[in-house]
């Protein structure tokens, strides 16, 4: 947990951080603040749990401060801090919800035991959010979701560990199991295509709902829609003794969903069933096959049932795989995982290497797709593959690139890096615009707000990330900037005005003439009259 206290008195905050064992009650860190713009902006930028303030402060009192805590976090307890025991105080702070209100100085057994009545509360908050009970009904409202996707996810070749799969079969509360099962792939046909999508929606529901009702009473049945629009149903026999073989009964039971969809829902529908499996380990490579015999199918063939023959595919006709496999190629690039999509690469290769050694027309599908999505990254970052790439783009021009597997791989791996480095420029070129803005509305705005919430509607950024953009672009934090430029800014005027210290107060953004002075203080360790006068 994170700490943070407040107070305009800086020997007080530095002695009760420093002093006390916060740690005995599991506080990680303990951070300063010595006003409260300063402890909001330290809340815009840390995971702040607890908050430590005085009352009476300059600008604004710490009832002010808590009210707009409340305002940006409501999980965040306070404790408020006072001189007076004024009845108003307290019921201010009950109004905001402060865990507890101490007279200064508090003993440390007051101290210590409000604070670690903040952890009790904030314990219990979250031990009700994350609680086991609330974990389970959001994973049952969630649960056919979650099952789509996980099944979907295998349908486009995810490997998940057999030890994971059991896990999540049994999480979802699926009642399937390593061994034998079959897919049933269901394209509906054109009497559906006249709905529009919230009603094909409803439709394909309702032909979920019946396949597990037609299928239930001798199959486990676990269905979803994949991205090519096809009903995808996973099926696996129950424990159940009987005459009928299972081939047979799967096409019985195709043949009679046919039937009824077309008797209620008045459409038919055409299904193709794989042989039977090892679950999970083939369901990709036999989803693959039954997929590419509905796009084997032409002409008005139609409300068929087919079976998916074991008659090998030759090895000069088959697909590639891992180019396809998720994450793709370009997903990689989107979301700049460089070092990824390098391996994605050297393993498109490798394949090509082991399967399709002699096939020119692999190499060039790889090699189209790979340019593809260099050409579409490239683009959305303001670049040209041309610029970007020199003279490698004549070994592109010329089709050399798909000659051999050895010159796609290294002209895929030459570009990724040029990709690479050309969108980190651009990084680096935006995130110093950043910082020039903010520092330019800084010098022209220093004697109004400029709080970090202020400077980040400015440039249209979260305060956080602005808060990180800033830092590693320029090593320092942004309130250390805006102090740095008060003091220097202070100091010129000292020296080269006679404007009275309060109209330079004033003038850099302190409304309280006093603060400024103990702030300046603090800095230099003189008040700004004697900065003054040393400086004549």
């Amino acid at each position: 947990m994170q700490m943070m206290i407040v107070d305009d008195e800086a020997h007080w905050v530095d002695n009760l951080s420093m002093t006390k064992p916060w740690h005995t009650l599991g506080i990680e860190h303990v951070h300063k603040a010595y006003s409260a713009h300063e402890a909001l902006q330290m809340i815009d930028t840390h995971p702040i749990d607890i908050v430590i303030s005085d009352i009476q402060m300059p600008e604004m009192t710490g009832i002010e401060l808590i009210e707009r805590i409340r305002i940006r976090d409501k999980k965040i307890k306070c404790i408020l801090l006072s001189g007076y025991s004024e009845f108003e105080y307290a019921k201010k702070a009950i109004q905001f919800e402060a865990v507890d209100y101490l007279l200064k100085p508090p003993t440390d057994d007051e101290l210590m035991g409000a604070v670690q009545k903040a952890i009790d509360q904030l314990n219990n908050e979250w031990e009700l959010v994350s609680s086991l009970t609330r974990t389970q009904f959001t994973l049952r409202e969630n649960l056919p979701h979650l099952r789509g996707r996980l099944l979907l996810g295998a349908l486009q070749g995810q490997r998940i560990a057999a030890a994971e799969w059991e896990r999540k079969l049994a999480n979802y509360d699926l009642p399937f199991h390593t061994g034998d099962a079959a897919l049933m792939l269901v394209r509906l046909e054109e009497e559906f295509g006249h709905y529009n999508n919230n009603d094909q929606t409803l439709i394909e529901y309702a032909i979920i709902n019946m396949a597990e009702e037609i299928m239930g009473e001798f199959m486990e049945v676990w269905g979803v829609k994949e991205e090519h629009g096809y009903l995808v149903f996973l099926l696996q026999m129950k424990d159940r003794k009987g005459d009928i073989g299972k081939e047979t009964m799967l096409e019985k039971l195709s043949i009679q969903l046919q039937s009824k969809v077309k008797q209620f829902l008045k459409g038919s529908l055409s299904i193709v069933i794989t042989e039977w499996f090892t679950f999970p380990e083939q369901i990709y490579d036999r989803f693959r096959q039954a997929s590419a015999y509905f796009r084997q199918i032409v002409g008005d063939e139609r409300e068929f049932v087919m079976r998916v023959s074991d008659v090998e595919t030759p090895a000069a006709q088959g697909p590639l795989d891992v180019l396809y496999t998720p994450p793709t190629f370009i997903s990689l690039l989107e979301s700049g995982q460089w070092d990824a999509a390098e391996e994605k690469i050297l393993a498109v290769c490798a394949e090509l290497d082991e399967k399709w050694s002699e096939s020119w027309e692999h190499c060039m599908e790889a090699g189209f797709l790979i340019t593809a999505s260099f050409t579409n990254i490239a683009h959305r970052n303001k670049l040209t593959l041309t610029t970007l790439m020199g003279n490698d783009v004549e070994d592109l021009q010329s089709g050399e690139v798909f000659a051999t597997i050895s010159k796609l791989r290294k002209w895929s791996l030459s570009v990724l890096g040029k990709l690479k480095e050309g969108t980190s420029n651009e990084i680096k070129d935006i995130r110093s615009d950043y910082v020039k803005k903010i520092q330019d509305f800084t010098d022209k705005n220093l004697h109004l707000d400029v709080s970090l919430r202020v400077l980040a509607d400015h440039v249209n950024l979260h305060p956080t990330h602005l808060s990180k953009i800033y830092k590693i672009e320029t090593g320092e934090g942004i309130s250390d900037y805006i102090s740095r430029l008060r003091m220097d800014r202070a100091c010129h005027k000292l020296v080269t005005t006679t404007k009275k210290v309060y109209e330079i107060s004033m003038e850099i953004g302190y409304m309280d003439p006093a603060y400024f002075i103990k702030v300046f203080k603090r800095q230099f360790g003189v008040t700004p009259q004697e900065y003054r006068d040393q400086h004549k």
